[in-house]
């Protein structure tokens, strides 16, 4: 256990992404299974710990602290698991267990003697080892490393194709001892996953005006966002699966589009909700994701479809490694004039960029997000290579809101504000919250922002504070949705803070109506 909290405070303090991967690289080359394991299901979100809730810790550190020394520590420090390390009383030398034994000993334990067991654990621990622990409990590891970036750990410390660790992945299971194996050249390639298994999907980079400039119209094929999420269907014989993009089976939670699936193969699509002959908007989409087991009368009023963007097998052939062009043309075939609960997502016709920006431009209102754009020579490569396809998003939606609270961020940020409500007027004077966001800023604005948020403070509510109504942020958002959890009654979709209006008077900011306007 102690070497994996070693790992995690290195890869806490570590910026670069090289220095990550030599850090991941050099303690699966010499941390023993199945310790190494259980480290990457952990680096890869592969844990699971149901009976350890961030109220559990609480009650420990409500037992053994004062009161009073840890909400004052609480509210300086901002981090739950790095506060009860730090605090937590030294019970003399202990010896903790390697992490797969602590990890199987968490697994059997039932709830009622957990609290017992954690706290075990953390006498044992040293201050380094305690706030592991707690990291892993929770769930909330936050040392800058994605599951991409651990496996691409893993092909470089075998020397191996990160393609083909990606492929791999889905059907490897924690502790992966046949995969490191492999790896390190001491045991046979774990069979690739069967027909029905999710494959790694293939991503985009965002398209900026520079690039657009460099590339030739002829050698890419264009094509619809859509406003849905991004799945795979997979089917072989009687078993059908469907996947959100991360490898989640969502069959469950749509057993009619996943029972009408008649085709044998892989298809990777967008999964959208429909209103009629139209799409229904996002938020139709979230009522039945939130459902793990939908009602008739949902399914009904909602029904699912899946809308094809790229066949991946056809039956058992594999025709991810062939040109896309090749892949739709068979997407073509095997779709046909239509499919139940399967339709295909157009290619659009265009002469050169600006004839594809206007038709682009006229999506507006629709469930259309923008345009993707697909070489036609790519084969189908998990992850987000570089030059084969991009996605031109329309323009973001900006409105101006006002800074409301601001809430203490995690790890290297515990100490600065780093997340931010926002609100806009609404019956004269009373601003009413539509949204959150982080500012993704340098750090020098982050510093400049943090000594305002200090400087405004009204109220603090633990790692929140409360603040005047005097500065406004330029956020930009995607579209809106009526929302029952916010007082305005609307949520801005994927909202950022594109600017700070340190020139611009709170009392300029945006007014409710004029949301409710752009929603109507």
């Amino acid at each position: 256990m102690q070497r994996f909290a070693a790992l995690l405070d290195d890869l806490t303090y570590h910026d670069q992404r090289n220095g990550k991967l030599r850090l991941i690289a050099d303690y699966l080359r010499t941390t023993p299974d199945p310790d190494r394991g259980w480290a990457l299901a952990a680096l890869t979100d592969g844990l699971d710990m149901p009976h350890a809730q961030p109220a559990l810790i609480r009650s420990l550190a409500a037992e053994r602290l004062d009161p009073v020394l840890f909400a004052l520590s609480y509210d300086y420090v901002g981090d739950l698991a790095e506060t009860v390390a730090l605090l937590w009383p030294v019970a003399g030398p202990g010896h903790p267990p390697p992490l797969g034994e602590l990890i199987a000993t968490l697994g059997r334990t039932g709830k009622a003697a957990m609290p017992g067991v954690v706290a075990g654990l953390l006498d044992q621990l040293d201050t380094t080892g305690r706030w592991a622990l707690l990291k892993l409990l929770t769930g909330t590891l936050r040392v800058g490393v994605s599951g991409r970036l651990a496996r691409l750990a893993v092909a470089q410390f075998g020397a191996v194709d990160p393609a083909a660790i990606e492929d791999l992945w889905p059907s490897a299971t924690a502790p992966f001892t046949a995969l490191l194996a492999w790896v390190e050249g001491r045991g046979p390639r774990p069979a690739n996953p069967g027909g029905s298994a999710f494959r790694p999907v293939m991503l985009a980079h965002a398209l900026d005006e520079a690039t657009r400039a460099t590339l030739v119209p002829g050698d890419f094929c264009a094509e619809w966002k859509w406003d849905g999420i991004r799945v795979q269907a997979a089917v072989s014989g009687p078993a059908r699966r469907l996947y959100s993009r991360n490898g989640e089976d969502l069959s469950a939670a749509f057993p009619d589009l996943v029972g009408a699936l008649d085709f044998e193969g892989v298809v990777d699509g967008e999964l959208l909700v429909l209103a009629g002959p139209a799409v229904a908007p996002f938020a139709d989409l979230q009522k039945r994701l939130n459902r793990k087991t939908p009602g008739a009368k949902l399914m009904r009023e909602r029904p699912a479809r899946l809308r094809a963007y790229d066949l991946l097998f056809d039956g058992p052939e594999d025709l991810r490694p062939l040109p896309f062009s090749h892949r739709r043309q068979r997407l073509e075939a095997m779709i046909g004039s239509g499919r139940p609960g399967l339709d295909l997502s157009p290619l659009i016709a265009f002469a050169d960029w600006d004839d594809l920006a206007r038709r682009r431009a006229d999506t507006t209102g629709t469930a259309i997000e923008g345009v993707m754009l697909k070489r036609r020579d790519s084969p189908y490569l998990a992850g987000r290579p570089r030059g084969l396809w991009w996605k031109w998003k329309r323009d973001p939606h900006l409105v101006d809101a006002v800074l409301m609270y601001a809430q203490r961020g995690h790890g290297k940020r515990s100490s600065d504000y780093a997340d931010f409500t926002f609100g806009v007027w609404a019956d004269g004077d009373r601003l009413v919250p539509v949204g959150k966001a982080c500012l993704g800023f340098t750090d020098a604005a982050l510093e400049h922002l943090d000594r305002w948020v200090r400087g405004h403070l009204v109220k603090r509510y633990g790692p929140v504070a409360e603040v005047s109504a005097g500065l406004v942020l330029e956020i930009a958002f995607e579209g809106l949705q009526h929302s029952t959890r916010h007082r305005s009654g609307i949520a801005l979709r994927f909202p950022r803070i594109h600017r700070i209006r340190w020139d611009k008077p709170a009392a300029e900011a945006d007014r409710l109506d004029a949301l409710l306007a752009l929603l109507g």
